[in-house]
């Protein structure tokens, strides 16, 4: 397919989505955005600008937003799915029907689906039907959505089973302030930005407990390996977890101000309550929902994640920080090379 004349669709007008959306339109295509709420789109139907979740950034002019999702991805050549994780399957059975036969799908929505324990693209090729196999990609790394809306110089990696879509997706993608990588581990790629939202929420609650910058680096490291070893039990490659959608997207949301799954942390590690924390937010943290997915898959695969699991344990069984902390301090001894890959 030609690049230079791709037609467009990004399904989520969230912050991620509105800002993907916005640095293809300013590349010349004409985008078509699927917006779930209405005052969205009228937002950026009348000025340019999505005040709900992007505000104060005017937006490309070449971006056409709809809340007609089938209109959306229709003839489309690539379909960007930037949708919260836990909606992704209902999302993509909504537009199932109206795809071209020849489009590309990129996931740019990072989480692990809860009864499932499947990826994103585990999820389209559950609904879609086979065809679209070999035409589904990944779009991940540290990247602030208002920070591309900005024309942040910012690094991120396109992968995909088949380099041949891995490259068109980079192609399409890159800017002079966007440069995009390939790679063809999808699944690493997608582990990597789901597990790294549940050790920002540690992270943020060390930073709520103000236990300092060596504790955080600690676990930071700790979660990297965490990471790593569930990536390498279910067939990703390892070398991925160093990458910028391993290392470099776990530093971002983990050290962040911009980082919801950071700020929930945070705001636990200060005493609040999780559910009075979600009733203030806007924007899905999907580190939340995620932290089920990790512990139990983890379970499932008999990979050891202490940190995920006092998480979990933190926002769910009411396990407080400070004993979240004892335990993890005072585990069994071992080596530090133990279970590395």
């Amino acid at each position: 397919m030609d690049v230079a004349s791709a037609r467009i669709g990004v399904v989520g007008a969230g912050s991620w989505g509105t800002a993907l959306a916005s640095l293809l339109g300013m590349k010349g295509y004409r985008v078509a955005l699927w917006a779930y709420e209405k005052e969205v789109r009228d937002s950026i139907a009348d000025f340019h600008e999505n005040k709900l979740f992007l505000p104060g950034i005017t937006l490309s002019e070449n971006i056409f937003p709809s809340n007609d999702i089938a209109g959306v991805v229709s003839n489309k050549d690539l379909v960007v799915l930037v949708v919260p994780s836990h909606v992704m399957r209902e999302t993509a059975s909504m537009f199932a029907a109206a795809l071209s036969d020849q489009a590309i799908l990129v996931s740019a929505s990072k989480g692990i689906e809860n009864k499932t324990h499947l990826t994103m693209t585990g999820v389209l090729e559950d609904v879609l039907p086979e065809s679209f196999k070999n035409r589904l990609a990944v779009l991940s790394g540290p990247s602030f959505g208002r920070e591309v809306a900005k024309k942040v110089p910012t690094v991120v990696t396109a992968a995909s089973s088949d380099p041949s879509v891995a490259l068109y997706v980079q192609n399409v993608f890159v800017t002079p302030f966007f440069r995009v990588y390939t790679n063809d581990d999808m699944m690493g790629v997608e582990l990597g930005g789901a597990v790294k939202n549940v050790i920002a929420i540690a992270s943020g609650i060390i930073d709520g407990m103000n236990l300092g910058l060596n504790t955080r680096a600690a676990l930071i490291t700790r979660g990297l390996t965490e990471m790593r070893r569930l990536g390498v039990r279910l067939g990703a490659n390892p070398h991925t977890f160093s990458g910028l959608a391993g290392m470099g997207d776990l530093i971002l949301t983990c050290t962040g101000t911009l980082s919801r799954n950071h700020s929930v942390g945070k705001l636990i590690g200060e005493g609040r309550k999780l559910d009075d924390i979600l009733s203030e937010m806007k924007m899905v943290a999907e580190g939340v929902r995620t932290a089920k997915s990790v512990r139990n898959l983890s379970i499932r695969v008999g990979v050891d994640m202490p940190i995920s699991h006092a998480v979990y344990e933190v926002l769910y069984e009411n396990l407080s920080p400070q004993e979240a902390v004892y335990r993890l301090m005072t585990r069994d001894l071992k080596d530090e090379m133990e279970d590395v890959h």
